[in-house]
């Protein structure tokens, strides 16, 4: 029996998942890597096609209604289940690639990546597919960018906020970052958090210009200042250093605060030998993402694959 007009296509139904987990449409749209115009009409063109309002919109962002509540409910297998099938498709095409170049940020480079890609391997393993040759090459988030765009690399994970014309992205985990000074430094006695102009003020010992950890610092600054009405003026870093490691490495040695990526200090954190300072008002969470170029979705094979597993191992 053939389906009826009222089943929508899975794409807008990831769409409205998206938005049920972000919380609002300009965050499911990022999450998809389409703009939030292309997410709005897909939207409208949705709850047209079901006859039903599935999205409460307000100025604060964007809820379900009990009726999208319920079909994100239903549609949450059929997604799962229309993924594997993209995998099990490509596992019968005979020019698969078997070689993919990825390029990487350093923090995720070292503490995320490798992960991801033994899980790939593993589900490869599992269905019979050929394993993927990977080639991992670390760099900062500006280079990641600038390889993937050049055609050096098929795709990219980085963790800056901006992104370069000619990139799609999609949100594959979250990261927050953190403030973190040597345990008898004067800021872990103090009695109140630290405010964002003392911050600002503090030559810190920062990551190198085009490093994804120092562009979301800065972009997390300059949006506070302007959601105050006020300017900031950021010191100038007390050290530069090219990895989250050399980073750490000063800050134990007592180069002074710095602001890094909770993956590479929560076990110094855990362990005592690194404090993380209270920020008053300062958000420091950002989202970690896939780029490519090409179209919306990312290109199929092992990339895509390799870019949902990092999402499903984020969850």
């Amino acid at each position: 029996m053939p389906l009826s007009p009222r089943v929508p296509d899975v794409p807008s139904l990831q769409l409205l998942l998206a938005v049920a987990s972000s919380g609002s449409i300009n965050g499911a749209a990022a999450a998809m890597g389409i703009s939030q115009q292309a997410a709005s009409q897909r939207l409208r063109a949705l709850e047209t096609r079901v006859g039903l309002s599935l999205i409460a919109r307000g100025s604060h962002g964007s809820t379900l209604t009990e009726s999208g509540v319920l079909l994100a409910q239903w549609s949450s297998t059929l997604v799962q289940v229309a993924q594997q099938l993209d995998v099990a498709i490509m596992s019968l095409r005979t020019d698969r690639a078997v070689e993919l170049h990825v390029a990487a940020s350093l923090t995720l480079a070292e503490h995320l990546v490798p992960r991801w890609l033994v899980a790939l391997s593993e589900s490869q393993q599992r269905l019979g597919l050929l394993a993927t040759r990977v080639r991992l090459t670390a760099q900062n988030s500006a280079a990641v960018c600038r390889s993937v765009l050049c055609g050096e690399a098929d795709i990219g994970f980085i963790e800056s906020p901006g992104l370069p014309a000619g990139l799609r992205s999609t949100v594959v985990a979250l990261d927050q970052l953190l403030l973190v000074v040597r345990p008898d430094h004067p800021w872990t006695l103090a009695a109140h958090a630290l405010t964002v102009r003392q911050l600002a003020s503090t030559a810190l010992v920062w990551r190198e210009s085009g490093s994804g950890t120092r562009d979301a610092f800065v972009t997390a600054l300059n949006e506070w200042a302007a959601a105050h009405g006020e300017g900031i003026e950021i010191a100038t870093p007390g050290v530069e250093l090219s990895s989250s490691a050399a980073v750490r490495a000063a800050v134990l040695a007592g180069a002074g605060p710095a602001v890094l990526s909770e993956l590479a200090v929560a076990d110094d954190v855990a362990a005592g030998r690194l404090v993380s300072v209270e920020i008053a008002g300062l958000g420091l969470r950002r989202s970690l993402r896939a780029v490519w170029v090409g179209t919306a979705t990312p290109p199929s094979g092992p990339g895509r694959d390799l870019i949902q597993m990092a999402t499903k191992l984020a969850r």
